[in-house]
């Protein structure tokens, strides 16, 4: 049972090296996506003597809130910011983490605060019935779109060409 209880201590140990496979299946991120998550600088391997991928088990937990990210609608760019300071080529210090969870905490709330103006709008364009888009400060600025013409200029009925619209 001795053996069992080291192996696993050594199997968890942060220097511990895991393939690309093992690091899939236990985020349950494809492969492909690991490989690009590499290729723009999210995430980092070493190599073997044979060339294969080998991720630092702290790797997981970047791939982690990559996803996260990902589920919330963060975009990468904004998810590399967030790590920019977390280095890849070590294991992460409790401070590392703090500074990028202050990173990821100022992020999301401009996001929030984007949501709740577009809420916002959305409830005063909505609610203000004025139909010709006049004062829709969102979705036709300046009433641009009466430009165009009359009649629900941003409407596509089935079997009718797409109509141009301006931004």
């Amino acid at each position: 049972m001795a053996d069992r209880t080291s192996r696993t201590a050594d199997e968890r140990a942060p220097e511990q090296l895991l393939s690309i496979g093992e690091v899939s299946r236990r985020t349950g991120v494809a492969v492909s996506a690991l490989h690009y998550y590499e290729r723009i600088g999210l995430i980092a391997s070493t190599r073997t003597s044979g060339n294969q991928r080998r991720y630092r088990r702290h790797m997981i937990r970047r791939v982690t809130l990559i996803t996260v990210g990902k589920r919330l609608g963060v975009p990468l760019s904004d998810v590399q910011d967030a790590l920019r300071t977390v280095p890849l080529d070590s294991t992460p210090s409790h401070d590392d983490w703090q500074r990028a969870s202050r990173q990821w905490k100022s992020v999301l709330e401009q996001r929030r605060r984007a949501i709740e103006q577009l809420e916002h709008e959305l409830t005063g364009c909505i609610g203000c019935g004025c139909l010709s888009m006049k004062s829709c400060l969102l979705l036709n600025p300046q009433d641009s779109l009466g430009d165009d013409g009359a009649g629900a200029r941003r409407l596509d009925l089935p079997g009718e060409a797409p109509q141009a619209t301006s931004p």
